[in-house]
């Protein structure tokens, strides 16, 4: 479970530096400091939302989400997630996804959707207990030809979602 004095809030500008170490240490091919700011624009234009998990003044990763009309139900898409290699598997993926969750539902959205990499089995299991099932793959998506599993959820509308990924992460529930 996660340690204590993680706090998730709004990526900002001013959060960049720290942002781009995590992912530049994560991807070979990362996302460039342009890009970033392109999307932080996105969010106050409506459809993005970023936020980052810091503990003290450390950002320890940082998630992102993109919510799209699609056929008449909104969609939500994470662009990214990334931890710290420092402090994986304590939890912090799993809290930013349920803070994406929320925004989510907040926005209307009824499903959403993401690309992991074929070897990340730990972060497979993370979001298998957000509801994410195997949909596909896109052959060579990553850096060194490396397959991503597309995962999708359909249950994110569900009255009781938040509760029962709640119960699976902390282990009420199989």
């Amino acid at each position: 479970m996660m340690r204590r004095g993680i706090v998730i809030e709004a990526m900002k500008r001013r959060h960049l530096r720290q942002v781009l170490a995590i992912e530049a240490a994560t991807y070979d091919r990362h996302w460039s400091r342009q890009v970033f700011l392109d999307e932080l624009t996105q969010v106050g234009r409506g459809g993005r939302h970023y936020l980052i998990a810091r503990r003290g003044r450390t950002i320890a990763g940082y998630a992102g989400l993109w919510v799209v009309e699609a056929a008449g139900d909104r969609e939500a898409h994470v662009t990214n997630i990334a931890v710290s290699e420092s402090v994986r598997r304590e939890g912090i993926g799993a809290a930013l996804m349920m803070k994406l969750a929320e925004h989510a539902r907040a926005q209307r959205a009824t499903a959403w959707t993401l690309e992991v990499r074929a070897s990340a089995e730990p972060a497979q299991e993370m979001y298998q207990r957000f509801g994410f099932a195997p949909a596909g793959y896109r052959k060579a998506y990553y850096e060194h030809g490396e397959d991503a599993v597309v995962m999708w959820c359909h249950r994110l509308g569900d009255d009781d979602y938040l509760d029962r990924c709640a119960d699976r992460l902390t282990g009420r529930c199989a």
